[in-house]
């Protein structure tokens, strides 16, 4: 019996704190941000990680998307019930049929981006901090080039990073795949697209809520 209440204490424990998407608990970890597997990714998803808490998460697609057809139906229902509230495909879903999935009392409204061209998504992070809304998914085929981008921008916007900083995550984060034209230059091209906007400042207290620990 001790064993068995030590072994579901273990499992407690290891359960990623991100379990809860809409949770705004003082940010992820180094390590949830980083982390190649969680059990409370979306059915079909691979490397789902938080990047603002309850705010910004990112991830792709388990096997990618070959047909550029973006998530199904049933995905995007799975997402709207567990609370998000937008979606947004970078770069890759030129044949996906976008548009708003409602759940409950509760809608997911899913939207083309361009990680060279982040101002929406930026406005739409903006938008679910002040208005306490679902939180945004950000994905792209992999889960490692251009989501990991729009993320890395997002920090440098909502949290005050430098882009250095940004960039380096954005680096540790791509599992090591490669890059056309070599990886510094490639995130490089990405943030030329990038500036920080004032109009999207948030208080020091929705900082503290959402943003990365240490």
């Amino acid at each position: 019996m001790l064993k068995l209440v030590l072994s579901l204490a273990l499992a407690i424990a290891a359960f990623p704190a991100f379990a809860d998407v809409t949770s705004r608990d003082g940010g992820p970890s180094k390590s949830e941000m980083l982390a190649r597997s969680n059990p409370a990714a979306p059915d079909g998803a691979a490397f789902f990680r938080p990047v603002l808490s309850g705010v910004l998460y990112r991830g792709g697609f388990s096997g990618g998307d070959k047909n550029r057809t973006g998530m199904s139906s049933a995905q995007r229902q799975s997402l709207c019930s567990e609370g998000f509230s937008r979606g947004f495909y970078a770069d890759f879903g030129k044949n996906t049929e976008y548009g708003v999935t409602s759940c409950g009392g509760g809608s997911f409204d899913y939207q083309s981006a361009r990680s060279s061209r982040p101002a929406n998504v930026m406005k739409a992070i903006h938008g679910t901090i002040q208005g306490n809304n679902g939180p945004v998914y950000v994905h792209c085929m992999w889960g490692v080039h251009s989501s990991g981008a729009l993320s890395a921008m997002a920090l440098v916007q909502f949290c005050g990073w430098s882009e250095s900083r940004a960039k380096a995550y954005w680096n540790d984060a791509r599992n090591g795949a490669p890059c056309s034209g070599g990886c510094d230059a490639w995130i490089d091209r990405k943030f030329e697209g990038f500036s920080v906007n004032p109009a999207l400042s948030i208080s020091d207290a929705q900082r503290a809520a959402i943003c990365p620990k240490g």
